[in-house]
């Protein structure tokens, strides 16, 4: 035999036996699914939630317009440090000032007018004490006329003399009891006026106070919207006031935050977090909840959702304020930052990737099981394989066929089984296990679209090497 014959048929063997070789393969590895694993291990888990917002100071004041004016001055530039009672601005006060110079004038002129008029009283009260005397007296010689006129002793003329004294005595304290009465009226009057005139000028004094603006609070002065020339308008009804100024009491710094109102449920007053401020990169700093919003806020608008009067499917937030331990000196209201807040923590506990955990149908797993039985030749029926219970009415059988059962795929002999757990705290990548594995156990941990497709029961093949990154995303 030649020796290209030999070649031949060496080449034709080697193809066939490499073609049987391929198929026995493809056939073993048929339904074999590519998967990454890993090993159940205890581990410490912290639940965090992360939210945003900005820096405020915990006590601020914002300076509104009072009354209405030019402004002449303004004392203060942002930065400055007040305290309580320091003047910030001035406003024109030129014409409060001569109102009140004017109404204290008009308040001296009543005060006089007062001691007038009770000079007059006492005068008009001694005058009435004499009237009186002098009707004693004529009332006294009248009587004792009286009696002598009917004994002859005096005439005529002598008794109506004595008749007509009397008389005009007490038509003279009838006047000077007319004369008091009408002083004290007038003294009750001018003292009237001069209350008035008083309330007038406070209400005059207090409008050129509001032509000086006072620090309302200690604090940095960290806004200011105004400048000179400008003029106040105060507020009325619904509409607030010019806006002048705001003065920040930075002692006590907080991070005002929006948390997502899935979230929410999980944040207590006193939980500890981690904030960062842009305006301060790599710097981490403490602090606590210090306050937890009760009314939600809609997310568009920035309004409590109690001020909408239509209904809204919106996402909401709650405000969370977190009060920093250490604050650096030269943070600003509104810096932008972002807390981590730790919910829950941990220790020692059976954590597993997050992605780990899958979602099956209750009939995705009955189904996997009586295909597994099948194969296994077991003989099982589906009546004696049913675990549901009482036998259930066509729509209850569709509602728990439907229910989703939460799990993890354990690698067991090659393939990966089912199982269903309960979980505890979420960490930023894992997740506690508190039912269902046991430390060692290897379970499914990716990839992503093998663990959206794979079946109970189904064949898999470890491979857990690092993927390859393709040549054109590496630049």
């Amino acid at each position: 035999m030649k020796t290209s014959k030999k070649v031949m048929i060496g080449i034709g063997a080697a193809a066939v036996l490499g073609g049987i070789v391929w198929y026995s393969v493809n056939q073993a590895n048929k339904g074999v699914v590519t998967v990454q694993s890993g090993k159940v291990a205890r581990e410490d888990l912290a639940a965090i939630v992360t939210a945003s917002g900005e820096i405020r100071p915990l006590t601020y004041s914002n300076v509104l317009g009072e009354g209405i004016g030019k402004i002449t001055d303004i004392v203060v530039s942002e930065g400055d440090k007040v305290k309580k009672g320091d003047v910030l601005l001035h406003v024109e006060s030129i014409q409060p000032a001569a109102d009140v110079a004017a109404q204290q004038a008009a308040i001296d002129s009543s005060e006089a007018g007062v001691q007038a008029a009770e000079a007059n009283y006492k005068s008009a009260q001694a005058v009435l004490l004499q009237r009186q005397a002098d009707l004693e007296h004529a009332k006294i010689e009248w009587e004792r006329g009286q009696g002598l006129f009917k004994e002859g002793l005096i005439p005529k003329d002598d008794f109506d003399t004595r008749k007509t004294s009397y008389d005009s005595a007490v038509a003279a304290v009838t006047a000077a009891q007319a004369t008091v009465t009408q002083l004290k009226a007038q003294i009750q009057q001018i003292r009237a006026s001069a209350a008035q005139n008083r309330a007038t000028l406070g209400h005059l004094r207090d409008i050129l106070r509001k032509t000086t603006y006072p620090a309302p609070i200690d604090g940095i002065v960290t806004f200011i919207s105004v400048r000179v020339g400008e003029t106040v308008v105060p507020g009325i009804q619904n509409s607030a006031g010019s806006y002048l100024m705001t003065i920040s009491d930075m002692s006590v710094v907080t991070a005002e935050l929006k948390v997502d109102e899935t979230d929410i449920i999980n944040i207590r007053n006193g939980q500890p977090c981690d904030v960062t401020i842009d305006a301060v990169p790599g710097k981490t700093f403490k602090g606590k909840v210090t306050e937890v919003g009760t009314q939600a806020i809609l997310r568009s608008s920035g309004l409590a959702s109690t001020q909408t009067t239509t209904g809204s499917q919106e996402a909401k937030d709650f405000k969370v304020v977190v009060t920093l331990d250490n604050p650096p000196d030269n943070l600003r209201p509104g810096l932008s930052t972002t807390a981590k807040i730790r919910t829950a923590e941990k220790k020692a506990v059976i954590g597993i990737p997050i992605q780990a955990v899958a979602v099956r149908t209750r009939k995705d797993l009955e189904d996997a099981e009586k295909e597994r039985q099948k194969k296994e030749n077991k003989g099982v029926t589906l009546a004696a394989s049913n675990t549901t219970g009482p036998d259930l009415t066509t729509s209850a059988k569709k509602e728990k066929d439907k229910e989703e059962v939460q799990g993890v795929f354990v690698i067991r002999n090659g393939k990966a089984e089912f199982v269903p757990v309960e979980t505890g705290i979420v960490g930023v990548t894992d997740i506690e296990i508190t039912k269902g594995l046991k430390e060692g156990d290897e379970i499914v941990t990716g990839s992503y679209k093998a663990l959206r497709t794979l079946r109970p029961y189904a064949p898999v093949k470890v491979d857990n090497k690092t993927p390859q990154v393709p040549e054109e995303q590496k630049s």
